[in-house]
């Protein structure tokens, strides 16, 4: 079975479909989940030991789970419909109904192969080069939000994204209360909390307060999931300290979990980390703050400098989105002018295939990156100030 073939997804559901190892718990299952990496965006084995995971790249790996978690899901909650059919039905459902990700795919009538296609887009993402540079938390760690969304799907579709909406939203508030607990914060940690602070996923709203936040988590799997977000962003520094602990004990009574659910995440992070740090590469870091921040910074420079010609075309389209830009690299824009050039900014993504990734869970985090570096990486026309330097 080779998940960068076609065919292979009705392969593996072929091998797995009579498998025993699927009558199990949900929180069971997800313990084995996560022992793989991929709650923390590193697949570092197969869910169940389905297949032999060694001959698989990371991200093969995260195909293979995040196909099984969605079966496994289906199988619990008994749906009666087909599997392939409702997962393309569900994919389509959370998509934007104007210009879906993945609307270029649904010409294809095999929901075989449309499936596969959709997985193949939901990881790749310019060869995956985004999620190779700090998959710890954004892309691939955010995942499990379709998870939870499919879940919710098969119990009731009725505004199934305003689900998911909320559910980011939600994740957003508490991860960020969650850093900003930090006793003693250092530069990097600090812009990491700027970029929460400013990444607003949807633009015509506001994040939830964390009461309202917590208040929306009220499934176990939620519950299990933030608290494993929480631990990862409080992890970044290798080190857990009081106000943090402050925070989960305030996170156990608000939602209503037992001590033991706690202690076992820290300890599971821990674990995880310890065993797997030469195969995960931001794990190498000295500070893992500092490796997202100037790890985004590369990527979100380089996607620009790929795109230049069709942002220039797109943003020659639009006076005021030039004029604030431009406005940007001599003073720092205002909470509205922010919110506008997002606006305008997530306009063209739409249009340029290769920079829908900011529409996906996390993505929009690196917004105000993008914002700060396109008129340093566009024509020296677009900031008439700037003085080149010379190589």
């Amino acid at each position: 079975m080779n998940p960068s073939a076609n065919g292979w997804i009705k392969k593996l559901l072929l091998e797995v479909s009579e498998r025993p190892s699927f009558q199990i718990e949900t929180s069971k299952f997800y313990n084995k989940l996560k022992q793989t990496g991929f709650i923390y965006g590193s697949n570092v084995n197969v869910v169940l030991d389905i297949v032999k995971p060694f001959d698989f790249t990371d991200e093969e790996r995260c195909k293979i789970n995040l196909l099984l978690t969605f079966y496994f899901i289906h199988k619990k909650q008994n749906s009666k419909e087909d599997f392939t059919k409702s997962l393309i039905r569900y994919y389509k459902a959370i998509g934007n109904k104007k210009r879906s990700f993945f609307e270029e795919l649904f010409g294809d009538k095999s929901p075989d192969s449309l499936l596969e296609k959709m997985i193949h887009k939901r990881i790749y993402i310019e060869d995956n080069f985004i999620s190779k540079s700090f998959n710890y938390f954004l892309i691939n760690a955010l995942l499990f939000v379709d998870i939870l969304g499919y879940q919710k799907f098969l119990k009731d579709e009725h505004q199934i994204r305003a689900y998911i909406n909320n559910i980011e939203s939600a994740i957003e508030t508490i991860v960020f209360t969650a850093i900003d607990a930090k006793s003693e914060k250092t530069k990097y940690d600090n812009n990491l909390i700027k970029l929460f602070e400013e990444s607003v996923r949807h633009k015509d709203s506001t994040l939830p307060l964390y009461n309202n936040a917590i208040a929306f988590i009220t499934e176990p799997l939620e519950k299990l999931y933030i608290i494993d977000l929480v631990c990862m962003a409080s992890w970044s520094d290798k080190v857990i300290d009081k106000e943090e602990r402050d925070f989960f004990n305030r996170l156990k009574t608000d939602l209503n979990l037992p001590y033991e659910d706690i202690t076992k995440s820290v300890d599971d992070i821990n674990a995880f980390y310890d065993a797997h740090k030469d195969e995960v590469a931001f794990l190498r870091s000295k500070n893992l703050a500092q490796s997202f921040y100037n790890n985004s910074s590369k990527v979100v420079s380089k996607l620009i400098k790929r795109n230049s010609k069709r942002l220039i075309k797109e943003l020659s389209e639009s006076k005021e989105a030039m004029s604030l830009l431009a406005q940007s690299t001599q003073r720092n824009l205002t909470d509205e002018e922010q919110k506008k050039i997002q606006s305008q900014l997530l306009d063209i993504f739409k249009s340029i295939p290769s920079l829908a990734i900011f529409m996906l869970p996390g993505g929009m985090i690196l917004l105000p990156l993008f914002i700060k570096f396109i008129p340093k990486l566009l024509p020296s026309a677009f900031d008439d100030n700037r003085i080149e330097d010379e190589d």
